[in-house]
């Protein structure tokens, strides 16, 4: 670990130190026990996905069940708390899965019943927490994919300190990645990680964060958000938001063999480091059950937002334009419309359906066209139990129906997706 890491790192725990005493409540202080705060459960998710491609590929379709467990002991009481926790989960096809992929299944369908796990040790002081080992990652710049049958693990050590009061910051280093459909722990290789970040709460309306990562030998990213929720009359708000990632590639992510090369669409020269710049605001409508959505996203410099390439996450895309394509092509421009509807205020509650409109141009694919388009049309409905035996019980259904022009049929050519999920959680 370079020495700076090393350095900061450090500086979350000498904080942790300092302002125990000085700052709000402390979490450690309120601790119960290792078995008294303990808390486990487990999820058992049936997932089917469908794709049907055109330009000769075959179609693809993937449906598994899969069960998902995790456990996560209190802290010890005392000035520094100990505990540790376990994630783990089995899954197994169902059906032909015709041409699987998706990355829903274990190599793409080869193998029958596959089944996973990991643990890992965790200490806190005051309001400062450090877990090591197997983990579930949510951060802008290192997100684990969760929308497969089962979930993304990375291996490595997490800093998270809450020791100023609406102020969140967070250190990782990690040196595994194991994906969805992988049983090696690091399966995607990757090399070391190193995250960082801080969220802070300005008051009830307000809140802005910056996220930044240095992928060895691969990439730099960064992270900033801006939140702002206007409240308006008649239980109604307006909420604007602008996002974006500054992103730049190692000169080998872009080689000039074809079998090494790593970024899709680049301009310019091969084996040369390439920048990108994308960036997304969003204004959001909330009136009731009512919510809509405009927003307007742009990516610039010599390649695409390409992510989930060495081990950096498969949800690492934290902007609107986002469902089956994310409208992160070389030099895209998108808009979006949204709308969704919560059937609760209308009798039903526990029913949402979601539809959007995605359209993007001015794509560059070197030797095609600067050009290039794509658009989407996505609808989502979920209903979720809300009492009996089977509360909790959800029920989802997706679809996505995709065009692009024939310059820019590399990327996914024109597609019809479906995906369903069944989910049941027990909670211990």
């Amino acid at each position: 670990m370079p020495k700076i890491h090393k350095k900061l790192a450090l500086a979350f725990i000498v904080q942790a130190t300092l302002l125990s005493t000085v700052t709000h409540a402390s979490e450690q202080s309120e601790s119960k026990g290792f078995v008294e705060d303990a808390k486990g459960s487990i999820l058992l998710r049936n997932g089917w996905i469908y794709r049907d491609l055109s330009n000769g590929q075959h179609d693809k379709s993937s449906w598994g069940q899969g069960v998902i467990g995790k456990f996560d002991s209190g802290f010890t009481q005392g000035t520094v708390g100990f505990g540790v926790g376990a994630l783990g989960d089995f899954a197994f096809k169902l059906g032909e899965n015709a041409h699987a992929g998706n990355q829903m299944l274990y190599k793409d369908g080869q193998k029958d019943i596959w089944a996973r796990g990991g643990v890992n040790v965790k200490a806190r002081i005051s309001n400062t927490t450090v877990v090591y080992g197997t983990q579930f990652l949510q951060l802008p710049v290192l997100s684990s994919n969760d929308l497969r049958l089962l979930p993304e693990y990375f291996t490595g050590t997490l800093v998270t300190s809450h020791e100023i009061k609406d102020l969140e910051l967070v250190y990782g280093h990690f040196t595994k990645d194991q994906y969805s459909n992988q049983i090696n722990t690091d399966g995607n290789h990757l090399k070391r990680a190193d995250v960082w970040g801080a969220k802070y709460k300005f008051d009830e309306n307000l809140q802005g964060s910056y996220y930044g990562a240095v992928f060895k030998d691969a990439l730099q990213r960064h992270y900033l958000n801006v939140n702002y929720k206007l409240p308006l009359e008649s239980d109604s708000s307006l909420t604007f938001d602008l996002s974006g990632y500054h992103t730049k590639y190692d000169a080998s992510l872009d080689s000039d063999n074809p079998k090494e090369r790593i970024l899709s669409f680049p301009t310019g020269p091969y084996n040369t480091e390439k920048k990108n710049n994308i960036w997304a605001t969003s204004a959001t409508y909330n009136k009731g059950a009512h919510t809509g959505m405009l927003s307007y996203q742009q990516s610039t410099g010599d390649v695409g937002y390409d992510y989930n390439i060495v081990g950096d996450g498969g949800m690492s895309i934290w902007l609107p334009n986002s469902y089956y394509s994310d409208f992160n092509g070389n030099h895209e421009k998108s808009l979006q419309a949204m709308y969704s509807l919560d059937f609760g205020s209308l009798g039903v509650p526990g029913l949402t359906w979601t539809t959007a409109y995605v359209y993007g141009w001015n794509i560059h694919v070197a030797g095609k066209t600067d050009d290039a388009k794509e658009r989407e049309i996505f609808n989502q409905v979920k209903y979720t139990v809300q009492s009996g035996f089977a509360k909790n019980l959800s029920f989802k259904v997706r679809n996505s129906t995709y065009r692009a022009n024939a310059s820019y049929n590399d990327y996914a050519g024109n597609t019809n997706e479906w995906r369903l999920y069944l989910e049941y959680p027990i909670n211990f």
